[in-house]
């Protein structure tokens, strides 16, 4: 996880609402406190000024009432004795100063151009309005960028108020107001300035102390969440934050149990899984496969790492045999064909459903197993008792039908009872000869057919064997030998070695054309003896050359049949050579024969592998 930046973190985050916050507080202060100062500034200005036009306008009024002797060349005029009052007046602040008579005319003025207006009749629309009036008039102006309080007071009569003697004309400058505002505005943003510095620094230090067992929890965190549950946070009070750490701790305390306890139940599954023999995959509710064991990536030959995410259907090749992954809860198992042209690989698949608290279904739990042996067994098992049905069935059926005819009345004719009895009787033996090679066979699969085994001098052994058929052959089947010189020790049964060569010489003549010659080898070779039956009948196709072994199995049934086979006596013969710790096959070509191979091993041979 990354670490978080300055600029991201909580920290910042207190100090900005910290400082947001006094600065609310002092725009709301600093609003207030500007208007209020603008205000009693503005007031003590105003009052100063009419204090001082009062005191010019009560000495004016008694300049224009007093009577003058004009005789008299010691006493001041009107014009003298006002602009004498005017000049004595406080210019501070004032930068225009008038006094106009009831004729609009300028008697008196101060201030920078203002000489020029005396005795001039003056046109300001103000003054005009106080002498038409008799009433004061304020006004604030603004002229060459600088603000101007501007008076217009009228001087009116004593004895009679509603005769105006004149006016009174006055602007002051308020730039002297307003510095001394902006003055202390200056000095209440350096304040202000300096209170967000010293509250910054204070809030870096309240946020560090709420901040810090955060980050604490944080770090603790990370390290529960990759399974380090060994360190506690510190608790630095009992507020809070403080409850929050203890809970913190209480936290990682239940987890670390729980941890390990999971953990333990992870090792089992993951032991379980890794010994089963059999596959497990588990898919999510979308049919793509979460889990998968050693023994499933081995069966259906992929690694288990690369197929998660795969979709399950696709791996199974079960996409023609269902559309929906919802279907595989209603299938419960399965019996997949994985074989090719090479070998046979059949699987089984099991499928359990996952279900969450709300019974909503979560996902698949699918069990394959290798069940490829357990179908060719009961294939065969089907297959056998099928055959058996069917060989039973063939001779049964023929004596029905013969038994029937005697008893409709054939038995009275002595030329046809006689052919009949003779077929009952033929069908009869070789059920007899099917039976006990039936219980032979099943001796045989169930280790019940001991072997009892002596020394034998092959050669000799098969002479034997061959006078025997030379004495029995049809007429026009010829026998040709080809034997070794010298002595060669088998350890075998004779009587199953007899039954063994004597069926598959049997099926030779059985098949060879008349005026054919039955060929009988053996030769040596380094640790066995290698025995060989040829004939020169039809011969078998390639690809049936390994079913001739097989129960009931016949590469010419019409033939067979007729010539009283059983279809057992080569699987016969191939379970006693091996039984003898050999080898038997076959080779053919159509048209030109079959040839039966078996070897036995040499008795000194078989001495030291024993």
């Amino acid at each position: 996880m990354k670490k978080v930046g300055f600029f991201r973190s909580i920290q910042l985050k207190f100090i900005i609402i910290y400082i947001l916050l006094l600065l609310v507080a002092i725009q709301v202060i600093g609003s207030f406190f500007t208007t209020e100062l603008e205000n009693n500034l503005m007031e003590s200005f105003e009052k100063s000024i009419e204090a001082r036009v009062e005191l010019l306008s009560y000495n004016l009024e008694q300049a224009f009432q007093r009577e003058r002797d004009e005789e008299d060349p010691n006493e001041p005029s009107l014009e003298a004795e006002i602009r004498g009052i005017v000049s004595e007046v406080d210019p501070q602040d004032i930068t225009t100063l008038q006094v106009v008579n009831n004729q609009s005319r300028v008697i008196a003025a101060t201030g920078f151009g203002s000489q020029d207006d005396i005795d001039k009749k003056t046109t300001r629309p103000i003054i005009q309005r106080t002498l038409t009036t008799n009433s004061p008039e304020i006004s604030k102006n603004v002229k060459d960028n600088d603000r101007f309080y501007v008076l217009s007071q009228p001087i009116v009569d004593e004895k009679d108020p509603d005769i105006v003697l004149g006016v009174i004309y006055l602007e002051a400058s308020l730039e002297p107001v307003y510095k001394q505002l902006m003055n202390i505005n200056e000095i209440f943003f350096q304040g202000s300035v300096l209170a967000i510095t010293v509250s910054a620094f204070i809030g870096i230090l309240v946020a560090r102390t709420i901040t810090k067992p955060i980050i604490e929890m944080r770090r603790q965190a990370q390290k529960m969440a990759r399974g380090d549950f060994t360190q506690k946070v510190n608790v630095y009070g009992w507020d809070e934050i403080g409850h929050l750490s203890e809970t913190f701790n209480d936290l990682n305390n239940q987890l670390k149990h729980s941890y390990a306890t999971i953990e333990e139940e992870r090792r089992k599954l993951s032991s379980v899984l890794s010994n089963m023999s059999d596959g497990v995959i588990a898919i999510d509710s979308s049919g793509a496969i979460t889990l998968m064991n050693e023994a499933a990536g081995r069966l259906i030959g992929h690694n288990p790492d690369e197929m998660v995410g795969e979709f399950l259907l696709d791996v199974l090749h079960l996409e023609e045999k269902m559309v929906d992954i919802s279907e595989l809860h209603e299938s419960g198992a399965m019996i997949i064909d994985f074989s090719d042209d090479e070998q046979d690989f059949i699987l089984r698949a099991n499928f359990s459903t996952v279900y969450d608290d709300e019974e909503d279904i979560t996902g698949f739990i699918t069990v394959i197993s290798d069940v490829t042996e357990q179908e060719k067994v009961e294939a065969e098992r089907r297959e056998f008792v099928s055959n058996v049905s069917h060989e039973l069935r063939t001779p049964l059926t023929t004596m029905k039908s013969y038994v029937e005819a005697l008893t409709d009345g054939a038995w009275e004719d002595k030329e046809i009872a006689p052919k009949f009895l003779h077929v009952v009787h033929n069908e009869t033996d070789r059920m007899i000869r099917m039976v006990n090679d039936l219980l032979q066979l099943s001796k045989m699969d169930a280790k019940e057919y001991p072997l009892q085994k002596e020394r034998v001098e092959f050669v000799d052994y098969f002479h034997q064997i061959i006078d025997r058929f030379e004495m029995q052959a049809p007429k026009g089947i010829q026998l040709k030998s080809e034997l070794p010189n010298g002595s060669y020790y088998v350890w075998m049964d004779k009587d199953k070695m007899t039954q063994v060569l004597d069926n598959i010489i049997s099926n030779a003549i059985k098949y060879s054309p008349e005026g054919g010659t039955i060929k009988l080898n053996v030769e040596y070779r380094r640790h066995h003896l290698l025995t060989s039956i040829q004939d020169q009948g039809l011969g078998i196709p390639y690809d049936k050359l390994e079913k001739i072994f097989e129960r009931f199995y016949r590469a010419d049934k019409a033939r067979t049949r007729k010539l009283g086979g059983t279809g057992l006596g080569l699987a016969i013969a191939k379970e006693l050579v091996e039984a003898h710790h050999g080898q038997i096959w076959a080779a053919s070509k159509e048209g030109k024969g079959t040839t039966i191979y078996f070897t036995l091993p040499l008795m000194n041979q078989k001495r030291r592998g024993a």
